[in-house]
């Protein structure tokens, strides 16, 4: 019968994280953290819901990708972010300027959207690299 699922795809699509959210909110949880923490912490600490397999699944994707490491601890295992998060930030904007052919306008954008003591902290690093 066409549309008897509409209701639900809708209200399923309504409460999709957009893509990489996840991955975000987890690498967030342990850069949070006080130190190690396992799957069944990070879970705890997200509290919203998700299923603990996810979080287990985004974690082992997170690993694959270099951007938590893992010790074994009794039966399970502790995550903790291999880099920090200012770091993983500055790849993920040069990553984005990479993708652009305009790479001076995407700066001027970003620029605008910075409050005066943004202006000012970037304007600081910029003069002290010269």
């Amino acid at each position: 019968m066409p549309g008897a699922h509409d209701g639900a795809d809708a209200a399923e699509a309504a409460t999709r994280r957009p893509a990489g959210a996840l991955e975000a909110e987890i690498m967030a949880a342990l850069w949070a953290g006080e130190g190690p923490m396992t799957a069944a912490e990070v879970h705890q600490q997200l509290g919203d819901g998700l299923v603990y397999k996810t979080v287990l699944t985004v974690l082992g994707r997170l690993r694959a990708k270099g951007l938590v490491d893992r010790e074994p601890v009794g039966r399970a295992y502790a995550y903790t972010p291999s880099r920090a998060a200012a770091e993983v930030a500055a790849q993920e904007m040069n990553a984005a300027l990479r993708r652009t052919g305009h790479r001076a306008e995407v700066l001027q954008r970003f620029v605008d959207t910075l409050d005066v003591d943004q202006q000012a902290a970037l304007r600081a690093l910029l003069d002290s690299t010269d």
